[in-house]
């Protein structure tokens, strides 16, 4: 999930009820229309789609060549939710933070099971990349392709 960093609460605790709020899913909003979101969070959307494309909204990608690499973009007033494939998840994982550090949103690591999950606000420092069991899961999924 990548946040406007304005509208998120540092503190841990605090930010945990906030992710919760923003995906509790509102279906008075449309989740699929990028132009629901901050000016920021769209730039860093439009950076990225260039090399995951949208899997829905107005921006899917109709290329079926396209869809082994989209991603399923959900759009909130102060955030973007987003999943992609598994078995490009260690290269998402890097491309997704690095863009939120280049375009200065907020970056967290929902996926993560370790200890803390990364919380990143624009100037702090990166904590170090995930070693979670999704880099596991990922490389299965890696394999099971590459032997089909």
């Amino acid at each position: 999930m990548v946040f406007d960093p304005a509208h998120a609460p540092r503190d841990r605790e605090a930010f945990g009820a906030w992710f919760a709020a923003q995906v509790d899913w509102d279906f008075n909003h449309d989740y699929m229309d990028p132009q629901s979101t901050t000016a920021a969070l769209r730039a860093w959307y439009d950076s990225i789609r260039v090399e995951y494309p949208a899997l829905n909204g107005p921006d899917a990608t109709d290329d079926d060549n396209d869809i082994v690499r989209a991603g399923d973009y959900n759009f909130g007033p102060h955030f973007i939710y987003v999943t992609y494939p598994w078995s490009l998840a260690d290269e998402i994982y890097d491309r997704v933070r690095a863009l939120a550090v280049e375009k200065q949103v907020g970056f967290y690591d929902v996926s993560n099971d370790e200890n803390e999950q990364e919380i990143y606000f624009p100037g702090d420092a990166l904590s170090a990349p995930s070693q979670g069991s999704w880099r596991s899961i990922a490389k299965q999924f890696r394999e099971l392709n590459e032997n089909q």
